[in-house]
């Protein structure tokens, strides 16, 4: 079930390379499909979104915005159990977030003042998948670090939101709900409608043609990254629960078919362990048939010889997840650069970090931790430089700047400085 390759075997470079070149690409028909729609919905506006969703969900949309006192009232039937738990889980990830708050700075130096403004933006969209999926974490981990940021409101698009979407939206301070997916909710708040406002950046996972329309739209709004399907990459050795390790794997590979399950095993022993457990736990998993797909599409177990060569391989795969189960995790961890999130120790599981700890859940994909990272505070955040000269200032520094633009065949710059530099010593 999981495929065991030792570094002897015939397919191991074969095997390694394949899940390397993971990417974000989309299949040429999902991006014509999410294109057609975005064309539509930015030339009829509400229209083409209820008609979109009648043809793609069969839902009637007598309404694009759910009422607050509708999703107040919806949100007030959850199981106060799973509410108190909504409440904790938003206090660790705001508490968490709060710490990445920047404030700028400002430079002063004979007559020159520099600095950076860091702004939030006005209008954010989080998508969060609705229908017969019910995610209300997602609305946690994107809406909690968008208010830290100060945004000043913050809409919800799902499609079909569930009774505990909605009381997450409650508890992450989310300020209007547009029970609207696919691709023709990623228009209509890229574009505005009617009824729905224009953001100025749009966050959050989706299927595959969510991803394409945030990918067409980028440029004309901010989108958070290009999610692709799950992962983790688990580091072993013989000091690690093969049950334990069996279950995080796991946990993925029932996310979706698509979704990446590997091992990266000190020894063979580790991996058969690991292996034999995985098979034992499958049979169990109520979700057994998607998380088998996975790991025999993307699932494998790498066996090498040295913690040192296992901390290469993660960072190589760079995956969203890295969950290090080794002995002193805390200094093997100290070595992964390449990861969205790393889960340190025997007792760290990836779902702790998916509901609970703090940090955003919303994590880089596809390889994509090699250079980019998990969404937070400063995702919500503008950066803006500003720059004050006096008369004498510029006359100190003309001869400079008239030069590079000289070099640049941009002699409109260098006039603009020398002409300041003329008036100074020509009061």
């Amino acid at each position: 079930m999981l495929r065991i390759c030792s570094r002897t075997d015939p397919d191991f470079e074969t095997r390694l390379s394949a899940l390397t070149r993971r990417t974000a690409e989309l299949p040429a028909h999902v991006e014509a499909a999410a294109r057609e729609v975005i064309t539509e919905v930015r030339a009829r506006g509400d229209q083409a979104v209820r008609a979109f969703t009648e043809r793609f969900e069969k839902r009637t949309l007598t309404a694009l915005e759910l009422p607050r006192a509708e999703w107040e009232a919806a949100a007030a039937g959850v199981d106060p159990r799973v509410r108190r738990a909504l409440e904790r889980a938003a206090d660790r990830v705001r508490a968490f977030h709060r710490r990445e708050l920047h404030p700028g700075f400002e430079l002063t130096e004979d007559g020159i003042r520099l600095g950076l403004r860091v702004t939030p933006l006005e209008r954010v969209g989080l998508y969060v998948p609705g229908g017969l999926a019910r995610y209300p974490s997602t609305v946690i981990m994107t809406a909690v670090p968008a208010k830290v940021a100060g945004v000043s409101e913050v809409l919800m698009l799902t499609p079909g939101p569930s009774p505990e979407t909605l009381a997450a939206a409650l508890v992450a301070g989310v300020d209007r709900v547009f029970p609207i997916g696919g691709a023709q909710g990623i228009a209509a708040v890229a574009y505005g409608t009617e009824t729905v406002p224009r953001v100025d950046k749009i966050v959050g996972p989706g299927n595959a043609y969510v991803t394409a329309a945030k990918r067409l739209v980028y440029g004309d709004v901010g989108i958070d990254m290009i999610a692709g399907p799950t992962e983790v990459v688990i580091a072993a050795d013989a000091s690690a629960h093969p049950a334990w390790v069996a279950a995080d794997l796991l946990a993925q590979a029932e996310h979706d078919p698509s979704a990446v399950p590997i091992l990266v095993a000190v020894g063979r022993a580790t991996a058969e362990k690991v292996a034999a457990e995985v098979v034992r736990q499958l049979a169990l998993l109520p979700k057994r048939e998607i998380a088998q797909q996975a790991l025999e599409r993307q699932g494998a177990a790498f066996v090498v010889d040295s913690v040192a060569e296992a901390v290469a391989l993660v960072n190589l795969l760079a995956p969203e997840h890295a969950g290090i189960a080794v002995e002193d995790a805390a200094a093997v961890a100290r070595g992964i650069t390449n990861a969205g999130a790393v889960f340190v120790g025997h007792h760290a599981s990836e779902a702790i970090g998916d509901y609970y700890a703090g940090p955003s859940h919303v994590l880089p994909t596809g390889g994509s931790a090699r250079f980019a990272s998990p969404l937070g505070v400063g995702d919500f955040l503008k950066r803006t430089s500003f720059i004050e000269y006096d008369a004498a200032a510029v006359a100190r520094q003309a001869e400079d700047i008239v030069a590079l633009a000289e070099v640049e065949g941009l002699s409109g710059h260098g006039r603009s400085v020398a002409a300041r530099q003329i008036a100074a010593k020509n009061p």
